[in-house]
């Protein structure tokens, strides 16, 4: 008897168990594949930093229980500065928030099978109709969905995917102990979100500290590999050197002590998506550059491309039309640059220029925003081009004569 679904989900991340979450809902046959272990999961794959807004958790129903902390606001450090803007956030236990995504759609009929990983897609003339997985296991549905991240075995194989290495994001994060959130000499990050700009820390990227309540925190940092990093990296040093070079030189970090078992590694990608869906296939979550350009948050990005993957199956699969050819998935393409990342390709602009400036440039950004008022972040964040060329400067002219070379090649 054929292995046979209405939906096949390579994935149990948030984007992946989000959508089998929302088809189990609307009483379609929904299979999910993941590659760890079920007594382990999700051991390997536990890699965000997990900061997000009251905006996701209503959304999507999260519940209080995977909340470490509730923060009051989000700063930026630079260098020498600093600028607080009042925005309620949570941190979430990024471990619990998956497990809760996998329960809840099972609850709703959704079925997982771990210890599966998939290898590659099923063909028939030209469709993709099946995932081969664990050693040539094979599994058939109407539509097939790769939430694998930037693996992507089924995505690359099927010419979706076009992630490219010069746009690919590292980072590495620890939770910490000891951490002092309210040092005299900076900024208070007491129930806060902090990013930090500042090239001697993270040449090309950006560094962070979430406060998850007491003295407890998440560290990290990451970096684009891009020429910004290029020029501005030392030798020798990798993205470990640059996390222990800022606790020893940072005083919040004096009396800071890693907790075992709480590190996380993790990839993206800050590039513009190329092609997300075609026949019978779409692409989710960090399968595609779903991340936030300038906030970095992925969380939220990735649950709305699975809703809009899961709205897009619905409308495919219905009795009267079951369509599921390209020009009809496309349908998730538009929701996705609609309601998922609108203005990418000019908040993905914004990002590229932040992370030319120079240090000191960073500190003229805090007193710009300042300068703003509170509106002036969330419109530059919404990918506003009017409100991103009052930061601008007669100073910025060498910079964007840079970037205008560096795109044209010249």
């Amino acid at each position: 008897m054929t292995d046979r679904h209405d939906v096949v989900i390579a994935g149990a991340g948030p984007a992946g168990a989000q959508c089998a979450r929302d088809l189990a809902s609307r009483d379609y046959d929904v299979l999910v594949l993941e590659t760890e272990s079920e007594s382990e999961f999700p051991r390997q794959s536990n890699k965000s930093t997990a900061g997000t807004f009251p905006s996701m958790m209503a959304s999507f129903s999260i519940p209080d229980d995977v909340v470490m902390n509730y923060t009051d606001s989000v700063v930026l450090e630079s260098p020498n500065d600093h600028y607080a803007h009042h925005q309620p956030g949570a941190v979430l236990e990024f471990a619990d928030f998956k497990r809760f995504l996998v329960r809840d759609g099972r609850e709703n009929g959704a079925e997982y099978r771990f210890d599966a990983r998939v290898s590659k897609p099923i063909v028939e003339q030209g469709e993709v109709v099946g995932v081969e997985y664990s050693g040539g296991k094979e599994v058939y549905g109407d539509i097939i969905i790769d939430a694998t991240g930037p693996a992507a075995p089924l995505a690359k194989e099927l010419g979706v995917s076009d992630l490219e290495r010069t746009n690919q994001a590292i980072g590495v994060e620890w939770e910490f102990e000891g951490v002092e959130p309210n040092h005299p000499d900076y900024a208070d990050l007491r129930d806060a979100m902090m990013l930090r700009l500042d090239h001697d820390l993270a040449p090309g990227g950006y560094s962070w500290l979430f406060h998850t309540g007491g003295d407890t925190a998440k560290v990290g940092l990451c970096y684009i590999q891009n020429d910004s990093h290029k020029q501005r990296a030392r030798d020798g040093m990798g993205i470990d050197d640059y996390l222990d070079y800022w606790l020893r030189t940072d005083p919040r970090f004096e009396n800071a002590e890693k907790i075992d078992g709480k590190q996380h590694r993790g990839s993206a990608h800050i590039q513009q998506p190329g092609q997300l869906s075609t026949d019978s296939f779409m692409a989710i979550g960090d399968t595609v550059p779903t991340i936030d350009p300038l906030w970095g948050e992925g969380i939220h990005k990735g649950m709305k491309s699975a809703r809009a993957a899961a709205v897009t199956a619905d409308a495919c699969l219905t009795p009267r039309e079951h369509d599921t050819s390209a020009d009809r998935m496309e349908l998730y393409d538009n929701l996705w640059h609609q309601n998922v990342a609108p203005k990418a390709r000019t908040r993905l602009l914004m990002t590229e220029l932040l992370y030319l400036a120079p240090n000191e440039r960073y500190d003229q950004l805090m007193a710009d925003l300042e300068r703003l008022g509170e509106d002036a972040l969330a419109a530059i964040n919404s990918g506003d081009l009017v409100a991103f060329r009052k930061l601008l400067h007669v100073s910025d002219l060498p910079i964007l004569a840079d970037f205008v070379r560096d795109r044209l090649d010249i």
